[in-house]
């Protein structure tokens, strides 16, 4: 792990990498103490190595002075969301940051801090990357590393016509989490703030995707849009009967108090940050996976979203970069 020199003020490159990032290796063999400029990692015979990238912007996916401990532990989570998509169990993570020049000690320790409590809870270790400066908006990626047994990878081109559409948990708590973060929402018990910020990778369901699904994409950018990922990849239509999402009791309160019914459901629907999986399962799976039921696959292309059984505009479907 290497990087520029930082101000005489501080500890250099090599002490701070000693000091915030070598206990986040947690003594990983694979890290070689962060002595080199990379690591080796071992082949596991039996299994596929899964790698998946994300990165956060300042101002982008986390507002200007958020705590930064929260934002490595989202940094961490939205990594580990991608993994529970595929199926795969987390192994190790590379990590680079871009730090706003005048960056002090302090808000570097509160980040690893992070890191540390994040990587203890799901058993991450540290296996290497960079840091350096910027001119700019904080930038963190993180590139997660994660084993599948071989060949059974959950991916998005496996739906098939008669196959259910499925979702993990509710749908609309990250953007709402969002609106109560910017004080534009009630959140008295700061629930929705914590869906927002410390998103909840479904892990639990790695094994029952691998028996059960046929396609999986966890909810980043909007349920619609991840849905349109699995129709486009398998070359299928997904129905979704957008009364049936599921709601927290926070997203249901918020729900019963817009005039416009209608519309409120095609926004939870194509908002993003819920971090939860839509999937697809032949119908004998229902009952094994146990998760909400709200459409079916049909052959054709993309996604349908229906409201009151009458179809539903919904534009791109959520967030893009574009």
């Amino acid at each position: 792990m290497s990087g520029p020199e930082d101000s005489p003020a501080q500890p250099d490159e090599f002490e701070q990498i000693a000091r915030l990032y070598r206990p986040l290796t947690r003594g990983a063999p694979e890290a070689l103490g962060l002595l080199d400029d990379a690591a080796v990692i071992p082949q596991r015979p039996g299994f596929d190595l899964v790698v998946t990238k994300d990165a956060l912007v300042e101002g982008v996916h986390f507002p200007v002075g958020e705590a930064l401990d929260l934002v490595a532990r989202k940094l961490l989570r939205t990594n580990l969301s991608d993994l529970a998509a595929m199926g795969a169990a987390p192994y190790g993570y590379f990590l680079a940051v871009a730090w706003p020049s005048g960056t002090n000690l302090a808000a570097r320790e509160l980040f690893a801090e992070g890191l540390r409590f994040d990587g203890e809870a799901f058993d991450l270790s540290l296996l290497g990357g960079d840091t350096v400066s910027t001119s700019g908006p904080m930038v963190a990626s993180l590139t997660l590393l994660g084993w599948v047994p071989q060949g059974r990878a959950v991916r998005r081109s496996g739906a098939r016509p008669g196959d259910l559409v499925m979702v993990s948990g509710p749908i609309g708590d990250g953007w709402l989490g969002l609106k109560a973060v910017m004080g534009e929402l009630g959140d008295p018990d700061g629930y929705l703030a914590e869906r927002y910020r410390l998103p909840r990778p479904r892990l639990d369901l790695i094994e029952p995707l691998r028996d059960q699904a046929s396609a999986c994409a966890d909810i980043s950018d909007g349920l619609v849009a991840d849905a349109g990922h699995i129709a486009r990849a398998s070359g299928v239509v997904l129905r979704l009967d957008l009364d049936r999402m599921p709601l927290s009791p926070a997203g249901a309160a918020w729900l019963a108090r817009q005039p416009d019914r209608r519309q409120a459901l095609i926004t939870l629907a194509t908002s993003g940050d819920d971090y939860e999986l839509v999937l697809t399962a032949p119908p004998g799976a229902s009952d094994r996976l146990g998760l909400s039921v709200i459409g079916m696959v049909e052959a054709g292309e993309g996604v349908q979203a229906l409201i009151d059984g009458r179809p539903a505009p919904t534009g791109p479907g959520g967030w893009t970069h574009t």
